[in-house]
């Protein structure tokens, strides 16, 4: 019988394409309904769980939902059908249906909604509007006799060491020459005590981040053969992050505000979308934040851009914006969101090709535009 796929594998995935360590503060990321160990052949992504997407999803025979917004964003003190969202999350747990929120995670994760939105704008140079806090790491050095150097680097690397960026077991080597001189006291495991002796050596350098600094230390120390294993460690400055909150980058061409509202539209495929700023304003450098980002009007203009694309900002954010001299492209909400639910989709049929997996086919943007009957 095959293996079958649980919700736990697939959540773990999902925490690699949006490490939950980028999400917000206030969000609630993460496996939010359901069992773990419960068993997967069939997922939807949608960018909201509503009583329609909720059907869908039951109707289908989905086990799992992937949602970009969070249900029970707020804490709730009970599960009643006496209102809408109680009987909705009710009606998927009785059908066995888990439901997932990578949300702000994968707003700033690598290859997340932002990158997408930057990818097809045409941007380049794209860096975090807001970086990321980078954990604080240090370098590990350990001098190593030659038999126990994968011995001890297997150690180290499971008990977190050696990971950079995307890479892991990451580490140098190079061979050397150590010597030591034990005391009569002393229980040498090479040579003997009370003379100096000289031992090929290898010496062994990984990162590791400051949190884990005493676990690898610790396991080092179990697989090290020395009596008193010789290491350094060594504080690391803070290195910039590669991952945060929004983008922003440059477009190969700048261009007047109203082309570069026209190259929005075209991208996302929508229809009319409100501007703040002059039409004829040369547009090159651009912030993205999607959803609801109006809070990066300061970042955006501090960082020497033309304009912020979001999907949605207030009358008065409106007003800083044009205060600060940065003009704001305002797609809508679902439109800036709604292009990530498909790349999940994709990228789960990818990583498991025996799951059925499809983006909500019946979910559309609840706010519409109705044209003016006034003679032009």
């Amino acid at each position: 019988m095959p293996h079958m796929l649980t919700v736990a594998q697939v959540a773990e995935c999902l925490d690699e394409i949006a490490p939950r360590s980028l999400a917000e503060s206030w969000d609630n990321v993460g496996l939010i309904v359901g069992d773990r160990q419960a068993s997967v052949t069939r997922v939807m992504t949608c960018l909201t769980v509503t009583p329609t997407t909720a059907r869908e999803a039951i109707d289908r025979g989905a086990h799992l939902i992937v949602t970009h917004h969070p249900v029970l964003f707020r804490p709730v003190q009970r599960l009643t059908t006496d209102e809408p969202q109680g009987r909705m999350l009710l009606e998927l747990i009785r059908a066995g249906v888990a439901v997932y929120s990578p949300h702000t995670a994968y707003d700033g994760a690598a290859g997340g909604i932002n990158d997408q939105l930057a990818a097809r704008l045409g941007l380049a140079g794209c860096r975090p509007l807001r970086p990321a806090a980078r954990p604080a790491e240090c370098k590990i050095v350990v001098f190593v006799p030659h038999g126990d150097l994968e011995k001890v680097s297997r150690a180290m690397f499971d008990a977190g060491a050696g990971v950079i960026g995307e890479y892991r077991e990451c580490s140098f080597r190079v061979g050397g020459r150590g010597t030591f001189f034990g005391s009569e006291a002393s229980n040498p495991t090479v040579g003997q005590a009370g003379r100096r002796e000289e031992v090929d050596e290898f010496r062994l350098e990984m990162i590791c981040p400051q949190s884990a600094t005493a676990p690898v230390l610790a396991a080092m120390r179990a697989a090290h053969r020395y009596e008193e294993p010789a290491y350094d460690v060594y504080p690391l400055a803070p290195q910039p992050a590669r991952v945060g909150t929004g983008r922003v980058g440059n477009l190969a061409v700048p261009e007047p505000l109203e082309q570069f509202a026209r190259r929005v539209q075209s991208a996302l495929g929508i229809g009319p979308i409100l501007v703040v700023g002059p039409r004829e304003r040369v547009v090159g450098r651009v912030a993205i934040g999607c959803g609801s980002a109006a809070e990066f009007i300061g970042d955006a203009a501090a960082r020497g851009c033309d304009v912020l694309l979001t999907g949605e900002a207030t009358f008065h954010r409106q007003l800083e914006a044009e205060a600060a001299g940065l003009a704001l492209v305002l797609a809508g909400h679902f439109a800036t969101e709604h292009l990530g639910v498909g790349n999940l989709a994709t990228r789960l049929s990818q990583r498991f090709p025996a799951v059925t997996v499809w983006s909500s086919e019946a979910e559309r943007d609840p706010a519409y535009l109705i044209e003016s009957n006034r003679p032009k």
